[in-house]
């Protein structure tokens, strides 16, 4: 009963990863079909495998098939096949679509008809719909992270410390999202100097580096950057391919800083970036980008605060 779904999300995961010249012209992990219907085919294959008995039961057809989908992620990390953050950032939709596989595969199981029929199509559907959507045009969207935070100390010195962020130790790093999904942690950014033009380096660990050129200036006021990562440099050991910046699906735009005098003394720390996704399901993975990006930018703003309110 259980054997056979994973199996199968073996796979459709290899059929779907594979790297071939023409391939990713009809296949791709990245695509709504994988993302919602492999586990959804999974929930319903697990059911319908079922006794007639177990079948039944409203809360087997629920959450059993969360085991096929718990299995698939252990064996998929096991095997290098898949990287922990992507298994964090589907798993939610992973156990709520295969319930609802697991609904349907019950309903037909208490249909008694057309067993191998039923089979056949449900195994088929990932197959059948995949090439349909890859002939769908992608329109990349652009979202915005918005962060800010209040700082009370003299603007000059709030400015020293976002033109130039000394090194951060690993005590002063609070981006626990971002450390829990096993991403890059800040390390510190160089700025050649003020005014338009500027290089500043944006320096992570593990070999990631965000290359970015000062396009609007004013002193102790404003800054707006742009910002951009080249895959090829950084190693592949440091992000999953699929969630690489500047790679296929994910890319960094542009930053700004902005610094407001609040009417109680204290300094407003605005940091907003922009950000394009590039994928069929722009829907979820604009949210889990904009939830990471604000991570890094409060992470870093935080770090600003303390080291500007240091006496």
């Amino acid at each position: 009963m259980i054997g056979i779904p994973v199996m199968y999300a073996i796979f459709v995961r290899i059929i779907f990863g594979m790297k071939l010249e023409t391939w990713d012209d009809f296949f791709s992990v990245m695509s709504t079909t994988f993302l919602f219907i492999l586990p959804t085919v999974v929930g319903a294959l697990t059911v319908y495998l079922s006794s007639y008995e177990k079948a039944k039961s409203i809360v087997y057809r629920i959450f059993t098939p969360w085991i096929p989908i718990f299995l698939f992620l252990v064996l998929t990390l096991a095997l290098a096949i898949e990287g922990w953050a992507c298994w964090i950032m589907i798993l939610p939709i992973f156990l709520l679509t295969a319930s609802i596989g697991g609904i349907l595969g019950g309903y037909l199981k208490t249909q008694r008809k057309n067993d191998r029929l039923n089979i056949s199509i449900l195994v088929l559907i990932p197959f059948l719909l995949a090439p349909i959507e890859r002939m769908i045009k992608i329109i990349p969207g652009t979202y915005k992270a918005y962060t800010y935070i209040d700082i009370d100390a003299p603007s000059e010195k709030i400015w020293d410390n976002v033109t130039r962020v000394k090194e951060i130790t690993m005590e002063q790093d609070k981006g626990y999202l971002t450390r829990i999904l096993g991403f890059p942690r800040p390390v510190k950014a160089e700025l050649n100097f003020e005014g338009v033009g500027a290089y500043r380096e944006a320096i992570f660990t593990k070999g990631l580096v965000f290359h970015e050129t000062v396009t609007e200036y004013k002193d102790n006021e404003k800054m707006v950057f742009t910002i951009k990562a080249y895959p090829h440099d950084i190693p592949s050991t440091t992000l999953d391919e699929h969630v690489v910046i500047g790679g296929d699906y994910f890319d960094v735009l542009n930053g700004t800083y902005e610094l407001e005098k609040l009417s109680n003394g204290k300094n407003r720390l605005h940091l907003y970036s922009h950000f394009k996704m590039n994928t069929t399901f722009n829907f979820y993975a604009g949210l889990w980008g904009k939830w990471i990006m604000k991570d890094i930018q409060n992470n870093i703003l935080q770090v600003e605060k303390k080291r500007s309110e240091k006496k």
